[in-house]
C-alpha cells in the first residue's frame, strides 16, 4: 500500500494517535533558555584570551616574518 493510500485510510477511519509529552510545553522551553544562557555564559568567558599572551603573539608574528 502506498503512502497516500495509508493516509487516506486512516483519515477515513478517523484514528487520533495523541502521545502525550513527558512535561507541559513550557518546560521545553524554558529547558531551551537555560541550554542557551549556559552555552552564551562559557562563550563569554572565553572574551580577551588572545590578549592575556599578548607578548607570546607578538613574539611568534616577529618569529615567522608577519608584519
Amino acid at each position: 500500500m502506498s503512502l497516500l493510500a495509508t493516509i487516506a485510510v486512516a483519515a477515513e477511519e478517523g484514528q487520533h494517535i495523541v502521545n502525550e509529552l513527558p512535561f507541559p510545553a513550557p518546560v521545553f522551553g524554558v529547558a531551551a533558555f537555560v541550554v542557551f544562557t549556559a552555552l552564551a555564559i562559557v562563550t563569554f568567558s572565553f572574551r580577551d584570551v588572545a590578549n592575556r599572551h599578548a607578548a607570546k603573539a607578538e613574539a611568534y608574528a616577529r618569529e615567522h616574518g608577519a608584519a
